[in-house]
This record gives C-alpha cells, sequence and structure tokens, in this order.
C-alpha cells in the first residue's frame, strides 16, 4: 500500500508573505513555486528534506466559490481551521530563542512535557504551528 506522506496543505491568506514567514523566518526552504495560471502552487520542506512539502494555499478558485473562499479566509484568521504543522527540533529552547530573535510571536514558550520540550505559535494567518525536541 503506501509508504510516505508526500505533501500537506495548510490555507494562506497571502502567499508572499507566507513565503516570508516560512522561508525567511521559520528557516524551511521553498520546495516548488510555479505559477499553474488557475493558481500559484506553492509548498516548502524542512532544509534538506524535500520529500515531505507543505502546501502553502491560498484559499479560492478553482477549488472552492468564491464565498467559500470567504468563509475559509475568515476560519484561517480565528485559527478555527482545525489543521496544524508540529516540527521537530534538536533544541526546542535554542530554536525557541533564534525565532524570538527574527520577530516569531509565540502563543507558549518551550515547556517540559512527558514526551519531549515543545512550545507553540501562530503564522501570520492564524494557523498553529508547534515544534518539539523530542525525549532521547
Amino acid at each position: 500500500m503506501f509508504n510516505a506522506i508526500t505533501q500537506s496543505q495548510i490555507y494562506v491568506l497571502d502567499q508572499d508573505e507566507a513565503l516570508d514567514f516560512y522561508v525567511g523566518k521559520l528557516g524551511l526552504e521553498v520546495t516548488a513555486d510555479v505559477d499553474m495560471g488557475f493558481m500559484r502552487w506553492l509548498t516548502v520542506s524542512v532544509p534538506g528534506h524535500p520529500e515531505r512539502q507543505i502546501l502553502l494555499e491560498k484559499p479560492g478558485a478553482p477549488a472552492m466559490s468564491e464565498e467559500t473562499a470567504q468563509q475559509v479566509r475568515e476560519l484561517v484568521t480565528k485559527g478555527a481551521m482545525g489543521g496544524w504543522l508540529i516540527l521537530t527540533t534538536d533544541d526546542c529552547r535554542k530554536t525557541y530563542e533564534t525565532l524570538l530573535a527574527r520577530g516569531v510571536e509565540f502563543t507558549e514558550e518551550p515547556t517540559d512535557r512527558p514526551y519531549g520540550t515543545d512550545c507553540g505559535l501562530r503564522d501570520p494567518f492564524g494557523n498553529r504551528i508547534r515544534f518539539t525536541q523530542p525525549r532521547a
């Protein structure tokens, strides 16, 4: 059957702003940026791991009507879309300090948990992101 998850998707309201955040601040890299005419196919991944991509999709045609797209934009802004990104790091506290210095706003500081140390943030659109340093 299946042997990998290659792409996941989150909605963003502005793809250029998303690039600034995900690449410029979080340090991910662009794996695809293709103008398909009817949409821009924009994916990012952890550097050196293009086999697992995140599609930064702008709500709209061709997947949905303008009315539906407006509803999705409102839900994204509220952080109510239900999607998550969870990334891993070797040093949660150091990554937190680096991103804080880059202007990333956090919803939760690094906290020790049974599974490791993690913290939370939101992207400029309201999407929830966590990164974790798994317990060894």
